[in-house]
């Protein structure tokens, strides 16, 4: 016997329908894309078609002038088990895809040379990545950052993105992977501007509707904690009409607008952890990919400041990497073996656990750890970004969990696939 009859059950539908349309509006869960391990940023006026292959190139050349992968893996106190299966595969990575996303920056790291030079290197860059998109050079992922929405740079800024995206079309057009990137913004009201841009321009040139993107750089305290109180930044997020992809930290001008001193500003600081668990939260559920910022601190010099920035900056992703933050910047050529070398570690480091507890699930099988559904799902998002970054192979996945990737990606989704993870036994016979 039951007490609540089907008038009380109906009523309840009835009131709670508009929270369930925006729920399942605004938190739709991941996209199930892939998210580069980083962003690369260069001045707009130095980007040329080759530039990944040079920045691999420089890259292993470094690595090769300070001892090589196997001195790398010592000098961060990487176990030899995990040290002798990712060594080999950051050596392939710098080689095949050094860069996997990148930005070209018309914003601080480009300056404000004039309103003419700015538009004849906007054309040129954007000719030269249309060279490499066409020659098969480019990154999977690639863009531009152009200036924010303040009043002194707003009209410079919109026409930097309008002359950066015309070229690109009138070369052949958008790349599949393309990134536009918002900085400083500060209110709400600058992604609604935003987001009319995208509507415009996409009207202008006939392009489908929702083709553009863009990401939100969290630069500026007022958009992590507004005026009235409230975290901006949801807000922002949430007015971005399904446009907003990721939400980036900005080291720098985060901590200066802190008053933090220069030699203190730091990814590590508090005050930067506060924010990037305000971005956190309001990211979370809504498909938006979160990035961390940079260190400036480079590997250039003799070999003991190589060896200090190399640390420093394996240490700085490996601690972003354990805070749920997958992505960060890079800003010169040395920091790629260590970005994939803290990436790869993380990962290979907790695959055999992490995937041992995933089969031990969706076997039901008993065992120390009792896992639910939620935990089985971030279980199988962390099998899966091991896979997609190539810290593990397909075929180590296959033997260790009996699923294929794509069978994994759709377990690691919890609103695409949510039922996967709720019939455990199921999956695993459809699935073995």
């Amino acid at each position: 016997m039951t007490l609540l009859g089907a008038g009380f059950l109906d009523e309840a539908d009835a009131r709670l329908a508009e929270t369930d349309a925006h729920l399942a509006r605004a938190y739709p869960g991941g996209r199930g894309l892939r998210q580069p391990v980083h962003t690369v940023y260069v001045p707009g006026q130095r980007y040329t078609p080759d530039l990944t292959e040079r920045w691999g190139t420089e890259a292993t050349a470094l690595l090769e002038a300070h001892g090589g992968i196997d001195a790398l893996c010592a000098l961060v106190g990487l176990p030899d088990g995990v040290a002798g299966s990712v060594a080999p595969r950051v050596v392939a990575k710098l080689g095949r895809e050094p860069v996997e996303d990148l930005r070209i920056d018309f914003e601080d790291g480009y300056g404000r040379p004039g309103d003419a030079q700015e538009d004849a290197d906007v054309v040129r860059a954007a000719s030269a990545l249309a060279s490499a998109m066409a020659e098969g050079r480019a990154p999977a992922f690639v863009g531009i950052r152009f200036k924010c929405f303040e009043a002194p740079t707003r009209r410079r800024g919109l026409r930097t993105l309008d002359l950066f995206l015309s070229t690109l079309l009138e070369h052949g057009g958008l790349p599949e992977g393309l990134r536009l990137t918002l900085p400083k913004v500060s209110t709400a009201s600058q992604v609604e501007v935003m987001v009319g841009a995208c509507a415009a321009i996409e009207q202008a040139a006939g392009l489908p509707e929702g083709r553009l993107g863009f990401e939100v750089q969290v630069e500026t305290p007022p958009l992590v904690l507004g005026a009235d109180g409230r975290h901006e930044v949801a807000a922002a997020l949430h007015v971005g009409a399904g446009r907003v992809t990721g939400l980036h930290y900005g080291t720098y001008d985060y901590s200066a607008s802190l008053e933090v001193a220069a030699e203190q500003q730091s990814m590590a600081h508090p005050g930067a952890d506060f924010a990037k668990l305000v971005m956190q939260a309001a990211a979370a559920e809504t498909g938006v990919q979160l990035s961390d910022g940079s260190t400036n601190v480079l590997p250039v010099g003799d070999a003991d400041a190589v060896r200090h920035a190399w640390r420093l900056h394996h240490d700085l992703v490996r601690r972003s990497l354990e805070r749920a933050y997958y992505q960060g910047w890079d800003l010169h050529p040395g920091q790629l073996p260590t970005r994939y070398l803290a990436t790869f570690a993380f990962f290979a480091g907790g695959f055999d656990r992490a995937a041992g507890r995933l089969r031990a699930y969706l076997r039901r099988d008993e065992g120390g750890v009792l896992d639910e559904p939620a935990t089985a799902r971030a279980l199988a998002r962390f099998v899966d970004r091991g896979v997609s970054c190539g810290a593990v192979g397909e075929e180590t996945l296959r033997e260790a969990t009996g699923l294929d990737h794509a069978t994994l990606a759709r377990l690691a989704q919890p609103k695409s696939d949510t039922e996967s993870l709720r019939a455990p036994a199921r999956a695993e016979e459809e699935h073995a």
